[in-house]
């Protein structure tokens, strides 16, 4: 089973390269573009290089997604619309820890490790997102690949609690099927790189939906100017929230302007997933836990910038660390110096990181294509002309 899902997801990376869909059959599309490629821009801080997460020194991703099969539901077999996203704050996070802090903006749905985040200000492991019900043998797959990195864990040295992000990708996913493996996960932490991050139906936002529309990976970032310190802020989300009426995009509520095709269902029966959000910050100001969970509190502004009210089944998970400074695994002296920037000076910081959690949000919805899922039930991607029509304020 597993070689079959390489082989198909490997045939739909090239044919999502091409600008296709995933749809059984492949379909011609336009070419995907990112939101600022479109001419909106938002906020006022430039990018980094990349324009994602990986502008941060250190910072990797890696994905692993998982396609195969087509038609009716037969579930724990398929059809399946699902992967993992895994995000690595630096090499040898397990010695050199880095802060972090947290914030649960509403909290219908999990992000393991909370607790010691809270807790203890640190992050010492790669962060994973996935499906709901996938929680559990993702924690297995990111606690394998630490023990093989570390085989002292749990023997002469700490166990660990591994931080995994779920949103629901039932609507389109065979989600009893629980399809993605440790070894999946393992591939995806051992692929994670720095550079362009792919964005959209890719890894962890493969089954996702957002707005009424086909949602999933986006990633942005935001360069502090030098006079305020020069610091990166990156941010990766995994959008799977929202209504169609609600989006609104560079403050243009391109959601009630958009023609819905009648194909597309706006309310969901009670006892239905809303959907969830995961955000993940990334910086290289030395700020420290207590910080770093005001910055994540931020975050929830920019998501609110895109039109989302935090709906009631919606769960809004948002994680922030900083690799600015070194939290050493066990020090050999009782105390150790780290750099700390002044609450006085967090205010580019915080606009920062508000601007770049809306790009990405948006890049999820721009790269995005549409997907044919499990009961043929097919999730649009956005279309990018009417959209910038929209936004530039004519219609289409």
């Amino acid at each position: 089973m597993r070689s079959r899902h390489a082989i198909l997801a490997a045939a739909v990376c090239i044919a999502l390269g091409s600008g296709w869909s995933i749809a059984g059959a492949a379909e011609g599309t336009d070419a995907r573009q990112r939101v600022r490629n479109l001419g909106v821009i938002i906020g006022n801080y430039a990018p980094g290089s990349f324009n994602a997460i990986t502008d941060v020194p250190g910072v990797k991703v890696g994905h692993q997604t998982l396609i195969s099969g087509e038609g009716a539901l037969k579930p724990g077999q398929g059809p399946v619309r699902t992967g993992v996203t895994v995000i690595i704050p630096r090499d040898d996070v397990w010695h050199k820890k880095v802060a972090a802090g947290s914030f649960v903006l509403n909290g219908t749905g999990e992000m393991t490790g909370l607790a010691w985040v809270a807790e203890s200000g640190f992050l010492e492991y790669p962060i994973a997102l996935t499906n709901t019900l996938n929680v559990p043998r993702v924690a297995n797959g990111v606690m394998s690949w630490m023990i093989k990195q570390y085989p002292a864990i749990g023997i002469e040295d700490d166990t660990l609690t591994p931080v995994v992000a779920e949103c629901d990708d039932g609507r389109l996913n065979d989600i009893q099927g629980r399809h993605v493996s440790e070894q999946d996960v393992i591939a995806a932490l051992d692929g994670a790189t720095s550079g362009p991050v792919k964005e959209g139906t890719v890894g962890a936002g493969t089954g996702m939906v957002s707005y009424g529309f086909k949602g999933g990976i986006g990633t942005a970032s935001r360069i502090v100017p030098e006079k305020e310190g020069g610091y990166t802020v990156g941010v990766l989300v995994n959008a799977n929230h929202g209504r169609r009426p609600e989006l609104v995009v560079g403050g243009v509520p391109v959601g009630k302007l958009y023609e819905a095709p009648k194909a597309v269902a706006e309310a969901l029966s009670p006892g239905q997933s809303e959907g969830s959000i995961i955000i993940v910050i990334a910086t290289d100001a030395p700020l420290d836990g207590r910080q770093l969970t005001r910055l994540a509190k931020r975050a929830a502004l920019g998501l609110a910038r895109t039109g989302s009210t935090a709906r009631h089944g919606s769960g809004d998970f948002i994680l922030a660390f900083s690799t600015a400074n070194v939290i050493p695994h066990y020090p050999k002296e009782p105390t150790y110096t780290l750099t700390h920037l002044a609450d006085t000076h967090l205010n580019p910081m915080i606009t920062a990181t508000v601007e770049a959690t809306e790009e990405a949000i948006l890049n999820a919805l721009t790269m995005a294509t549409t997907v044919v899922g499990r009961d043929d039930h097919r999730m649009e991607a956005i279309n990018l002309d009417r959209l910038k029509a929209l936004a530039s304020g004519s219609r289409p």
